[in-house]
């Protein structure tokens, strides 16, 4: 196997990235959304972009609200068949929670809110029920709140139990995302920084 692309789903705050020791490593290109504010070479992604990785179809969709250059990946498998299967959602979803919109600072938090109501009620909607769904994180992460143990779900399943994706106004979702959120750990800064490549 060798790695030809290394995909970041945003630039995390959460845990320090290797995708440039990776890319160090292998050769292979970073890829991320053109939103993302990297100080690396980087491959800009935009809405709708589409890698052909093999027999592997990855279609991109700009899903910002937990970040401004937040994605999600849809992939095609196609010795399975010519619709994707599965949908990487970075932070955007996460198994019975949504990404915090508020790692930018209170000043964009409710413009971010409004984005990921955006981002899941119109940008995912016409996704099927039967997609498997494989987030970033899983119960424990300080990116959400109210995040499952369960590492995969399927995008039906949580359109049926995930309180983040009860159908509501978008003024009652932001309210929603917005209160009751954890303190930011002190250190998502400092990793903000690391990864965007500014230390």
């Amino acid at each position: 196997m060798r790695i030809t692309h290394i995909i970041e789903t945003h630039i995390h705050a959460d845990h320090l990235s290797g995708c440039r020791e990776l890319a160090a490593k292998t050769g292979a290109p970073i890829y991320l959304h053109g939103a993302a504010q990297a100080h690396f070479p980087f491959q800009p992604l935009k809405d709708g972009d589409q890698l052909e990785l093999g027999n592997v179809k990855v279609r991109v969709l700009h899903t910002p609200g937990h970040s401004s250059d937040s994605i999600c990946l849809l992939v095609t498998d196609k010795t399975r068949g010519p619709e994707p299967w599965l949908l990487l959602t970075g932070d955007t979803l996460f198994v019975g929670d949504a990404g915090r919109p508020d790692l930018h600072g209170p000043e964009e938090s409710r413009v971010l809110a409004e984005q990921l109501y955006d981002s899941l009620f119109i940008k995912l909607a016409p996704l099927d029920d039967a997609l498997a769904l494989y987030p970033t994180h899983f119960a424990g992460s300080a990116c959400g709140r109210a995040m499952s143990g369960n590492p995969s779900s399927t995008l039906g399943f949580e359109r049926r139990f995930n309180p983040a994706l009860k159908p509501r106004p978008k003024a009652e979702f932001v309210r929603f995302m917005l209160e009751n959120l954890p303190s930011q750990p002190p250190e998502f800064a400092t990793i903000r920084c690391k990864n965007r490549g500014e230390t």
